[in-house]
């Protein structure tokens, strides 16, 4: 069975053999071949984007400068050689609300459940429910994952595929799908930790096997460091979500910035090493692609969409 967080996608379909990563600072593009001996990376792009280019945000325009952001991708497709018109499409964290919420009993008919699960989420966002894109998926028991995001900003990144001459025929986010890359080398006993950062928010999810048990996406301030907001997520996962000492700690964004300090921190709260999320795991490099851990972060997400009906 695939992890209930992969599955919470806005759009549900097979996914293609290429993804793109929307991020506040990139844009990544990546090709998965699939045969008997597994999935393998056969090809891949980064690019950095100019600072304003993109703004993800959950209540406001994401897609500042839709030329620079098209151009960009469409330079990718063409060095990487991609003649596919179909692709997985993982955005920023920021553009969603995620919420895990859970039922005494749960409708036997898709469309009452439907209806009861956009009823609870309604005022957690705020726009009006009728205008988002509202998707689920069911984790343990009654919880469900649900996502909401307004349907005209995921419209403005598919906008900027098409631009570049691909249809994006599905459409999750980042976390989800860094999840997706490292469950497919199988799921850690007991509950793991996933610490996402990206240029100003982070986001922390926690994963019981296969199931998404907490997830929090937060605007990163200059009072409140990372390990300030992993500290309370341990916290609550002791006290309300009946943990304990956590069996991994994974973290994406650290091939940047203050990432010794950082990973200090977080092994000395924990006592458990800090991995650094690989998709080797997901799929194989070939040996003409280098593995540099700014490399990899990169690929993680993409690969994590396009394997995740296989993982």
């Amino acid at each position: 069975m695939s992890p209930a967080a992969a599955r919470s996608s806005f759009l549900k379909a097979q996914p293609p053999a290429i993804a793109v990563e929307f991020a506040a600072d990139r844009v990544a593009i990546v090709s998965v071949d699939r045969g008997p001996g597994g999935a393998t990376v056969s090809a891949h792009g980064v690019e950095r984007l100019a600072p304003g280019v993109l703004a993800p945000q959950l209540n406001g325009r994401n897609v500042q400068d839709a030329n620079s952001a098209g151009d960009a991708l469409r330079r990718l497709i063409d060095a990487a050689g991609l003649r596919g018109t179909r692709a997985a499409l993982v955005l920023p964290d920021a553009v969603a609300r995620v919420s895990i919420v859970s039922f005494e009993t749960v409708p036997s008919s898709a469309a009452d459940l439907e209806q009861l699960i956009r009823w609870q989420v309604r005022k957690s966002v705020p726009f009006a429910i009728d205008t988002a894109q509202v998707s689920w998926d069911r984790g343990s028991g009654n919880d469900f994952v649900v996502t909401v995001a307004r349907r005209d900003i995921i419209e403005e990144y598919e906008a900027v595929c098409a631009r570049a001459g691909l249809h994006a025929g599905l459409v999750d986010l980042a976390t989800f799908n860094l999840i997706n890359a490292v469950l497919a080398s199988g799921a850690p006993d007991g509950d793991w930790m996933l610490v996402h950062l990206t240029v100003g928010d982070a986001s922390i999810a926690i994963v019981r096997g296969h199931d998404l048990i907490f997830f929090r996406n937060k605007t990163t301030a200059q009072d409140e460091s990372v390990e300030d907001l992993v500290h309370q997520t341990a916290m609550y996962h002791e006290d309300r979500l009946g943990g304990g000492r956590f069996a991994r700690v994974v973290v994406s964004g650290l091939a940047a910035g203050a990432a010794a300090e950082t990973r200090r921190n977080i092994e000395a709260r924990f006592g458990v090493p800090v991995e650094a999320v690989d998709p080797r795991g997901a799929a194989t490099l070939r040996d003409r692609i280098a593995a540099a851990p700014e490399l990899l972060e990169a690929l993680a997400a993409p690969v994590g969409i396009l394997v995740r009906e296989v993982a």
